[in-house]
């Protein structure tokens, strides 16, 4: 009798024992799925950033440029007058391009018409000049400039030189031009200019000799 109630007493311990165990290894699991379960959501959750639209203007995607453009043209020996003319231009890469230009101005008495108190050299007609080349151009310093916090404009300072035509006097002077210029872009479609050039041709009217004509000029220039 003794021993039965000791087989039954080991019994119930083991019976026991294995209940306990059952329910650790059940408490184990449930803990590891709802690790997982924090670790998903946690990787669910993104971050909320504000993200600033920011609008850079530049040339336009086309290479075409046309300019409208006036100022002061100093036709050496015979005064400084306003010029007005239009240029345009083919952009080869960022950095070259071709230019067209012609123009026009009136120039002024001598001095030694105006002292001399005689007859004029020249008559109305031949004292229009008109001018045209053809030159090249090298963006030397492409840069930004800036206005206030908010506005920043794409800029450059560019060189210039070329070859062409100018008529005055009634003849036809082959004519060597080279200067520099400064490019604002308001838009991306829409540019500023401001330029000097010299236009180098001879003139025989009071011998012959090479004259140096600076020119001065503004302008505004479309792209397309």
């Amino acid at each position: 009798m003794e021993g039965r109630l000791r087989v039954l007493f080991l019994m119930n311990i083991l019976r026991g024992m294995c209940m306990l165990l059952v329910s650790s290894m059940a408490w184990s699991a449930d803990a590891v799925t709802n690790g997982n379960n924090d670790a998903v959501q946690q990787q669910v959750i993104q971050p909320q950033i504000e993200r600033r639209t920011i609008d850079v203007d530049a040339i336009d995607t086309e290479d075409f440029e046309i300019a409208v453009f006036s100022g002061l043209y100093s036709t050496e020996d015979f005064g400084t007058n306003m010029v007005i003319g239009a240029r345009a231009a083919y952009h080869v890469t960022e950095t070259v391009f071709f230019e067209a230009a012609y123009a026009k101005t009136d120039t002024s008495e001598t001095s030694y018409e105006l002292l001399s108190g005689g007859a004029p050299l020249l008559s109305d007609n031949q004292r229009e000049l008109t001018y045209y080349n053809a030159s090249i151009g090298y963006n030397l310093l492409p840069g930004e400039a800036f206005m206030g916090k908010g506005w920043a404009f794409n800029t450059a300072l560019y060189v210039i030189a070329g070859v062409g035509n100018t008529n005055f006097a009634d003849d036809d002077r082959f004519t060597v031009n080279f200067g520099a210029g400064y490019r604002f872009l308001a838009t991306d479609w829409l540019a500023i200019h401001l330029d000097m050039r010299n236009h180098i041709f001879k003139m025989d009217l009071f011998g012959d000799k090479t004259t140096n004509n600076l020119e001065f000029t503004g302008g505004f220039s479309v792209f397309f």
